[in-house]
């Protein structure tokens, strides 16, 4: 290990010669060190929770619960420790459950003694990384005053906001909205997690030139069982601004593993984490995007100056007068606004009957490099009609969340 740090294994079989044989194959290496072993899936478990290993070699088939389970409870309250699995089995399905459970790595049985050696370097290397990010969050959280117990958070942070970018015509621009509103919204007091929710095809990451293992899968998965520690080990930090990012899955297949339900209740936990919860939403209705909705205190409508975005919204309009959601919480932006087309801005809010927010100009000699270069438009040119665009977004969103929680109190009284 580079770090020279010791890897701590626990050995997980419920064959005590298997157990016995990787015991001894490890004994050889002066940097590995087995702290614990298990028989079962719950001793797992146990003795993972009493260790807090590096590395857990987990076997895949056992009698009371299966290796897959066990990694999944193991991970929800030891999100540092890694899950290498082991299973006599090569199945492409048992290995997507294991990574999808959150297992680092996946061996054949009996693995080769250099591959083994190989992955748990490899792992263990990964839990140092994230256990020195553990201990450095919970430093700056003690020294904020926040109370703790056991390295867990529990008092919130914020109560925030959560407000949905939703374009209901593809190609109206809002992922770029929705980076640059990011970057004029957040400070320190107020700080902002942007939340990508095209699960299948999301890029907002690549806009921050940020990528990372880690996912919104991951978190959904453990949906019941969040903690603060976990959070900030999955979410990405965009170095130059301070924007926190949750991604979207890196595969299409794997945005089928989470549901509405999850969706919803890891954006309410993340409420408390931060002052804005930015969501960037798909064009299509489906449950993310409807639970996105639905928890939304506010709801930016992305429109273009074609007639099919345009109809597109009224479409929308009506769907949530349907629906009973609250006018006050929906607003318009124009984005690629050319002054040369006939559709102006307000002719679309007068057609509508909407509130227009913001007006943002067409301009790809500025949006398209950034874009490109994963660099938000914002850091490259403040003063640029566009950004001025945005600036004054961010300012109207702060007003209305205002006058919302306002006329919120007002009710209560």
């Amino acid at each position: 290990m580079s770090d020279g740090e010791k890897i701590s294994v626990v050995i997980v079989d419920d064959i005590a010669e298997t157990r016995e044989n990787i015991r001894k194959l490890l004994q050889f290496d002066p940097d590995v060190e087995v702290v614990g072993i298990g028989r079962t899936g719950e001793e797992a478990i146990r003795v993972s929770h009493e260790t807090r290993p590096d590395v857990v070699l987990m076997d895949i088939n056992m009698p009371d619960m299966d290796g897959i389970t066990a990694t999944e409870r193991i991970r929800a309250k030891l999100p540092a420790t890694q899950i290498v699995i082991l299973s006599v089995q090569s199945d492409s399905n048992y290995m997507r459950q294991a990574m999808l459970a959150g297992a680092r790595d996946f061996l054949t049985k009996p693995p080769d003694l250099d591959e083994l050696i190989s992955a748990i370097q490899r792992a263990g290397e990964m839990a140092h990384i994230e256990k020195r990010k553990a201990a450095s969050t919970l430093a700056a959280v003690k020294a904020s005053g926040f109370e703790s117990s056991g390295g867990m958070i529990l008092a919130p942070r914020h109560r925030g906001k959560i407000v949905v970018v939703y374009g209901p015509k593809g190609g109206t621009g809002s992922t770029t909205i929705t980076a640059n509103l990011a970057v004029a919204l957040h400070s320190e007091e107020h700080p902002v997690l942007v939340v990508d929710g095209r699960l299948q095809f999301g890029d907002l990451s690549f806009f921050f030139n940020e990528q990372t293992k880690n996912n919104l899968a991951d978190v959904a998965i453990r949906a019941d069982e969040l903690d603060y520690e976990f959070i900030e080990d999955v979410l990405l930090e965009h170095g130059e601004t301070g924007v926190k990012i949750l991604a979207a899955p890196p595969r299409p297949e794997q945005a089928e593993n989470v549901t509405g339900d999850q969706f919803g209740k890891v954006i309410r936990f993340l409420k408390n984490m931060f002052a804005y919860i930015l969501i960037d939403t798909s064009s299509s209705l489906d449950d993310i995007t409807l639970t996105a909705i639905d928890e939304a205190d506010l709801i930016a409508i992305v429109t273009t100056q074609d007639i099919p975005s345009v109809k597109n919204i009224r479409l929308f309009l009506d769907l949530t007068t349907a629906l009973g959601y609250p006018p006050q919480k929906l607003f318009l932006v124009m984005n690629k606004m050319d002054k040369r087309r006939s559709v102006t801005p307000e002719r679309v809010a007068d057609i509508i009957k909407s509130e227009m927010a913001a007006v943002l100009p067409f301009d790809d000699r500025l949006v398209v490099p950034a874009m490109d270069r994963g660099v938000p438009f914002l850091i490259q040119n403040k003063t640029h009609p566009i950004s001025k665009g945005i600036f004054d977004l961010a300012a109207y969103i702060r007003e209305k969340i205002k006058k919302l929680e306002i006329e919120a109190e007002e009710s209560l009284l």
